[in-house]
């Protein structure tokens, strides 16, 4: 394929423009880290309502309703942005909705309706999704082909920092114990947050939305954009015009089609994985907010290790062996997961003690989660850069735009097939350990098809006539 337009035009992106780009995803994470994973997703299974149970599916069919949306609209929106050019006025307005959004999850307290919590979650999860796409399509026109998983991987890995440091500064100052009213450093919470209401775990919103306004700045103020092309309602137009072009032409171009397909599957298992993994363990174990917490941080600094060996990897190995190898950590991570009860693991075939040391993760059965919840921090940041930085290695930077938003329908367009199914069979057998276990079904089917996914999947002959 065709390659000396993504690189020659990289060369001008200065130091700090690449790291404007990079500072985005440190700005994000937070969001994913204590709003939808390890705090504020847990507080709403565990402690804003009295049936656990129902909460996780209600919490699993808010992310259902969030990835129909994203899988519709992100092809969309992505066409359009490359007829329009410029991504930063789209990347600003979402984040309004973004951080509107989030400061308003303060008043979703203990007994108050499920409504509220669940609308601004998925108003969040949307303008979330929908910015990631816009800044996504920016990287092919910002680093070369061979830099691009490298970058990728370091920019995932900023984003695991900054997700982890807001999670260590929950779960110090402002998560108290509900027993002792103190915090993991045995002081009370700042402000004045009580965690018999909720407090603790509600701030998350305000401050994931405080913490995304600061630091998405570099990017809007040192990263260059595309130039601005055509006017909106005209961008509108010939957007749609193509991708439906587009779409035609993934019957050509089956090197990338396959890959979307596999991702896809694959992505569906990796989003389920980051929901539900923690509402899972908070409903086996009954974890409150610091025991989540403590599971996030040291997932996310397993999580940063992970991507930069990844990204050094990357650039030897190639994007697809670093997603062969992350797919198959996930896997056994998962089989671990499902396989863990109070007093067994791996299916009864390891019993493990009731005894609990009233430490944190104070059973055997903890700590086996634990240990298994490491290889799902190796794994799940580089099989989400390696992804991106794999497609961006296979077209060209002038259709970034809708192919990372058919990028973002892989990763959405059957995802809430992995939450539903995990909320129908956790509904019929009453069990989330076999919800969880539909997981396997989505990670298997994307690794088997990626195997005979060429690398780059745009292969020469596949590429649109210039």
């Amino acid at each position: 394929m065709g390659g000396h337009d993504i690189d020659q035009a990289p060369a001008k992106t200065s130091r700090r423009g690449i790291w404007g780009w990079m500072l985005f995803d440190w700005a994000a994470q937070p969001f994913f880290t204590v709003v939808t994973t390890f705090v504020f997703g847990p507080y709403f299974v565990a402690r804003l309502t009295d049936d656990p149970i129902s909460a996780q599916a209600a919490w699993s069919n808010m992310a259902t309703v969030s990835s129909i949306v994203i899988a519709i609209l992100s092809p969309v929106l992505g066409s359009i942005a490359d007829q329009s050019g410029a991504r930063k006025p789209w990347i600003a307005s979402f984040a309004v909705v973004k951080i509107a959004s989030l400061l308003l999850l303060w008043f979703a307290a203990p007994g108050s309706p499920l409504i509220l919590p669940i609308t601004l979650m998925i108003l969040a999860s949307i303008a979330a999704e929908f910015s990631i796409v816009f800044n996504d399509s920016m990287m092919p026109r910002l680093v070369s082909r061979n830099e691009v998983g490298r970058i990728s991987n370091i920019a995932w890995g900023l984003g695991y920092l900054g997700g982890m440091i807001v999670l260590v500064a929950v779960v110090t100052l402002l998560a108290a114990n509900p027993q002792t009213g103190l915090t993991l450093i045995g002081i009370p919470p700042l402000f004045g947050l009580d965690p018999a209401l909720g407090e603790d775990a509600r701030i998350t919103g305000p401050i994931a939305a405080i913490w995304y306004l600061i630091f998405i700045l570099p990017m809007f103020i040192f990263t260059p954009d595309a130039r601005k092309a055509l006017p909106l309602t005209a961008a509108v137009r010939s957007g749609l015009v193509e991708l439906r072009g587009t779409l035609g032409e993934l019957r050509r171009r089956r090197g990338i089609t396959r890959f979307l397909i596999a991702r896809m599957l694959y992505q569906d298992g990796v989003n389920g994985l980051l929901i539900l993994g923690g509402v899972f363990a908070a409903g086996m174990f009954g974890w409150a907010t610091i025991e989540i917490g403590l599971y996030g941080i040291i997932l996310n600094i397993v999580a940063i290790f992970g991507c930069i060996a990844a990204g050094a990897l990357d650039k030897v190995l190639g994007s697809k062996t670093v997603v062969l190898i992350s797919l198959a950590l996930l896997l056994i991570a998962t089989l671990g997961i499902i396989s863990t009860y109070p007093g067994s693991v791996l299916f009864g075939m390891i019993p493990l003690s009731l005894e609990d040391s009233q430490g944190w993760f104070g059973t055997a059965a903890e700590k086996a989660y634990v240990l298994f919840g490491l290889l799902i921090g190796i794994a799940f940041g580089p099989v989400q850069a390696s992804s991106r930085s794999y497609l961006a290695r296979s077209i060209e930077p002038g259709e970034a735009g809708r192919y990372f938003g058919i990028y973002a329908l892989s990763g959405r367009a059957t995802s809430f097939l992995a939450t539903l199914s995990f909320s129908l069979v956790t509904y019929a057998t009453g069990s989330a350990h076999l919800g969880m276990a539909t997981l396997l079904i989505f990670l298997v089917a994307g690794l088997v098809l990626l195997i005979a996914t060429p690398y780059p999947a745009g292969k020469a002959g596949e590429q649109p006539a210039k």
